[in-house]
């Protein structure tokens, strides 16, 4: 019971589309009140772009640091895997965040 809720708690921490309403769900009002509702808490999408800044930056910093203590051995591919993964997230996260404030609703 325990493992399901620290699981739960860290997909929260870094995924935000629990947050988030279906748009393409509904009928037209409804369609339009799940857009309002998304773009009252586009401001969440900044922070969850602050932390996967920092597992980006803290991946490359360790990949660099075993690549320069290991002679660029194997031991720092994992770390780079994970610059790559988060760069998409990072990428996602700001398209998300411009859609919902530039675009205009359904």
């Amino acid at each position: 019971m325990k493992s399901d809720f620290c699981s739960s708690l860290l997909y929260r921490y870094f995924f935000f589309t629990w947050l988030y309403r279906d748009v393409g769900r509904g009928n037209l009002l409804e369609r339009s009140a799940a857009w309002r509702y998304n773009q009252a808490h586009a401001h969440w999408l900044l922070t969850y772009l602050r932390r996967w800044l920092v597992v980006d930056g803290l991946a490359f910093a360790a990949g660099y640091l075993s690549s320069q203590a290991f002679q660029g051995h194997w031991v720092s591919i994992p770390f780079f895997v994970l610059v790559s993964l988060a760069m998409s997230v990072i990428a996602v996260i700001v398209v998300a965040w411009l859609g919902l404030r530039l675009m205009p609703g359904p």
